[in-house]
């Protein structure tokens, strides 16, 4: 228990440091690029927080990042990278808003359906890619990305086409009926209750890769392959199932994103939540606990971004090159050196 705390906390410390770096640069760049630098500081770091309802987009906003960095997190503890994302969250939202709206007449239990199609559909996409490294060795990196690319060409052209829905101005699908979507809370209702699902799959993913037989098989096939392979584990196949959980992960955040936040496939809406969860997973240095503050913090600077660009006209791209500062940090081997010195001692 003290080998697991200390590791958390290792995990948290890094993703502080990460985020302070951050944080730095991003005032530099407000200084250098804003006409009003303390009007915008103001909205950047204080606007998602100034109303109830700005509060609420910005959790909303994280639930997605935490479920997709969860996803990436178990792909890795196999020693694989699930480049997908981006076309997995699409998939996963695009099956269950037709689902849903086709079991409308279900209740409760049509929207339960639809979001484990979700899942279903996106898990297939990525075990996919973890079958042909498995089969053939193939690059999981290029098959998830390249699979991911044409599945978001595949699926515009449904919610332009054939699932478009006639009666609405935007290209997008029919609305999913109102008793089949998550409910938000009587206080906050632009905040969906998706938040509980995330935070019990934080929980469940924890104790899965801790205390379950499957999950220790996955860390050492992680750790090394070959060792896992003399010791009698399936790495073949925990390669498949780490990258189906791993996707149907992703799909997963689709299915809470439409159900709760959007209510129907809009193109191109879901643009960046699995490169965002990447990054989340990055800094958290695969720690599923460490995916919440991590997540909260991205979901916070999308956030800061739309709000000073609303209010001070800084360019929405400010948030772009604090992600991209985040990308490398977070993959820094310096970071990396500096902590596994202070584990040794």
């Amino acid at each position: 228990m003290k080998e697991l705390l200390r590791k958390t906390a290792s995990s948290l410390i890094g993703v502080v440091l990460i985020i302070a770096i951050s944080l730095v640069v991003l005032i530099v760049l407000i200084f250098i690029l804003s006409e009003d630098p303390l009007s915008t500081l103001y909205f950047f770091f204080l606007g998602p927080f100034r109303n109830i309802y700005s509060l609420a987009n910005m959790l909303n906003a994280s639930i997605p990042l935490v479920l997709g960095a969860l996803g990436v997190t178990i792909a890795m503890k196999t020693g694989n990278l699930n480049l997908g994302g981006e076309g997995q969250v699409y998939l996963g939202a695009f099956v269950t808003a037709t689902a849903a709206v086709s079991l409308s007449a279900f209740g409760v239990m049509g929207g339960i359906i639809a979001c484990f199609a979700g899942f279903v559909f996106s898990a297939l996409l990525a075990a996919f890619s973890g079958f042909c490294k498995a089969r053939w060795k193939t690059n999981e990196l290029i098959t998830t990305f390249l699979l991911s690319s044409t599945v978001i060409l595949i699926i515009n052209y449904l919610v332009t086409g054939p699932f478009q829905d006639p009666d609405s101005s935007l290209q997008a699908t029919r609305k999913i009926p109102e008793s089949l979507r998550l409910p938000g809370f009587p206080a906050v209702p632009a905040l969906s209750s998706g938040v509980f699902t995330a935070l019990l799959l934080v929980v469940i993913v924890y104790f899965f890769l801790k205390s379950t037989k499957r999950g220790y098989e996955f860390r050492i096939t992680g750790h090394n392959e070959l060792f896992a392979r003399y010791g009698g584990i399936n790495t073949k196949l925990n390669a498949v199932l780490a990258m189906a959980i791993s996707g149907g992960l992703y799909g997963l955040a689709g299915s809470v994103a439409v159900l709760g936040t959007y209510h129907s496939v809009i193109k191109e809406f879901s643009a960046g939540m699995g490169w965002n969860g990447l990054a989340a997973a990055l800094i958290a240095g695969f720690n599923p606990i460490a995916v919440i503050p991590s997540a909260l913090f991205f979901a916070w600077v999308g956030a800061g971004a739309r709000i000073a660009m609303q209010n001070t006209g800084l360019a929405n791209e400010t948030a772009l090159i604090v992600q991209a500062v985040i990308l490398l940090l977070s993959t820094s081997a310096a970071l990396k050196n500096f902590f596994t010195k202070r584990e040794k001692r």
